[in-house]
């Protein structure tokens, strides 16, 4: 039997993600965690089959959790869960360790899926981001400037170049626009670029967004 560690700070969505998995009988047991202490703690006092940890954690990233978790439990697979179904996201989820990636809006049985493939030793990533990825191999080869920023500065800029306000980045992450502003500072910096225009503009050519 499977017994799950599921980790996001949405009350709702836990809710209703746990309801599906344990309708599913190869599910022995479904616990919870709002953020990454918690799921720390749990992976120290139990024993898990799989974790599904949300890509966008406040505080400390699902990224910057899996060294932490992999040190704990070093076997212990992990599938990505983001509202993002870009290419970009998913490589950084598998360069980090983890060993699937799945997009909020999927299907329970695409989540089901995953799970058992991971469980059983496999790595599972859905076919439209896959194939996303393969079609930017090349630009990932080409110039890959972003790839040198942490996971906050990349997701701040993913968002920027998608029109979302330095408001809308700041509620989204519960920190104030103060931070988004000096994430936003800080990855115009290393990427050599001199505003929004120029971010949006790399983006673009880089194929991060249509």
């Amino acid at each position: 039997m499977i017994n799950v560690l599921l980790v996001d700070d949405h009350t709702i969505f836990r809710a209703g993600l746990v309801r599906l998995l344990e309708e599913d009988r190869s599910i022995d047991s479904v616990m919870q965690a709002a953020d990454g202490t918690t799921a720390l703690k749990l992976i120290r006092e139990h024993s898990f089959s799989v974790v599904l940890l949300d890509i966008n954690l406040p505080v400390r990233s699902g990224l910057e959790l899996l060294p932490a978790i992999a040190r704990i439990a070093p076997h212990l697979p992990v599938i990505m869960l983001s509202m993002y179904s870009a290419k970009q996201y998913a490589l950084r989820a598998f360069e980090a360790g983890a060993s699937g990636y799945v997009s909020k809006d999927m299907d329970a049985e695409v989540l089901i899926a995953a799970i058992r493939k991971v469980v059983a030793g496999g790595r599972y990533i859905t076919p439209d981001v896959a194939e996303q990825m393969l079609e930017n191999v090349d630009v990932l080869q080409s110039e890959n400037r972003h790839l040198t920023l942490s996971e906050r500065e990349y997701s701040v800029m993913m968002q920027i170049a998608n029109g979302v306000s330095l408001t809308a980045i700041a509620q989204e992450m519960h920190v104030s626009i103060k931070t988004v502003s000096t994430y936003r500072s800080r990855l115009l910096k290393k990427m050599g670029l001199d505003g929004n225009a120029a971010l949006v503009q790399y983006a673009v050519r880089n194929r991060l967004i249509d």
